[in-house]
């Protein structure tokens, strides 16, 4: 953790929402005048889109397992390394992964590759990370050690897979049965790196359907804000203004002394009504770390 160069880490499974997160978060600091760099997950994978498909051939050939979840896919040495120097000394190294071809465009790559590795400018006042490893420990790595504030997005599982197909289907052109294999080779690490983080977290958002979800796999659509409620849990609840809240979101309630329930329509409010005194907090301890 860091007084003058904190970050806040935004972490959840693969179309758990995490952009909306990243989203508050962007708005909050547009409104606080606050400068962050954001860093992509993604950036740390180790292979990009056209080699990731022969380098799980060749795993599954020699009985491991590869996934863009567990250690073999990924740099997680890079991710700690990131982390410990931004907390440092405000910088680091960190690459774009280009995801779309207006993207690609600018750097004139294809879609789906890795930019350059580059230092991050000095002058940020935070970090915001968003992907999959924000609080990941273990093998002798610790990047949850770095982040100030870590926050979880996690759907109950079912809703998260109900995403992601719909998702990967509608706006990447996979097959149902594509992802779904997806799903089932990543299991093994999605239960040892990416559940565990959510124990570490300081907030988690957790998306509850309140239609039938009991077989994700043929769900027509995802089910709307209509139809489900957020369950927040903070690890700290002095930290929060729990009447407060209950106050300004309509319908919430308090299902536990930590937690509290709210409809899905007002996620994104409830999201900057709780991340904004956090920011706040970090902002004043960077301020009062600096010298006069």
């Amino acid at each position: 953790m860091s007084i003058g160069h904190p970050i806040v880490a935004v972490t959840g499974s693969s179309g758990a929402g995490t952009s909306m997160v990243k989203s508050a978060f962007e708005h909050i600091c547009r409104r606080e005048h606050v400068n962050p760099v954001i860093v992509e997950g993604a950036s740390f994978h180790c292979f990009d889109r056209y080699e990731m498909p022969a380098e799980i051939s060749k795993a599954r050939a020699e009985g491991r397992n590869l996934s863009h979840f567990g250690p073999e896919g990924n740099f997680f040495d890079k991710l700690e390394d990131l982390f410990k120097t931004y907390s440092e000394a405000g910088t680091g190294i960190h690459r774009h992964y280009l995801r779309s071809f207006e993207e690609a465009r600018a750097w004139q790559q294809e879609p789906g590759t890795f930019t350059p590795w580059e230092a991050i400018p000095g002058g940020s006042d935070l970090l915001l990370y968003e992907g999959l490893h924000g609080g990941v420990a273990a093998g002798g790595i610790d990047i949850a050690g770095y982040v100030d504030v870590l926050i979880g997005v996690v759907p109950i599982v079912n809703l998260e897979w109900i995403q992601k197909i719909h998702r990967d289907t509608s706006e990447r052109g996979y097959s149902a049965e594509a992802v779904t294999d997806t799903i089932l080779r990543r299991m093994h690490d999605y239960v040892h790196y990416i559940v565990p983080q959510f124990s570490r977290t300081h907030i988690n958002f957790q998306r509850v359907a309140t239609v039938d979800t009991s077989n994700p796999f043929i769900a027509r659509d995802i089910p709307t804000a209509d139809e489900s409620f957020v369950v927040i849990r903070v690890r700290d609840r002095q930290r929060f203004d729990f009447p407060y809240l209950l106050n300004m979101v309509h319908n919430s309630f308090m299902s536990r002394p930590n937690t509290i329930v709210v409809p899905a329509g007002k996620m994104g409010f409830a999201m900057e009504l709780m991340l904004t005194p956090l920011i706040h907090e970090l902002m004043q301890r960077k301020r009062q770390a600096q010298p006069i």
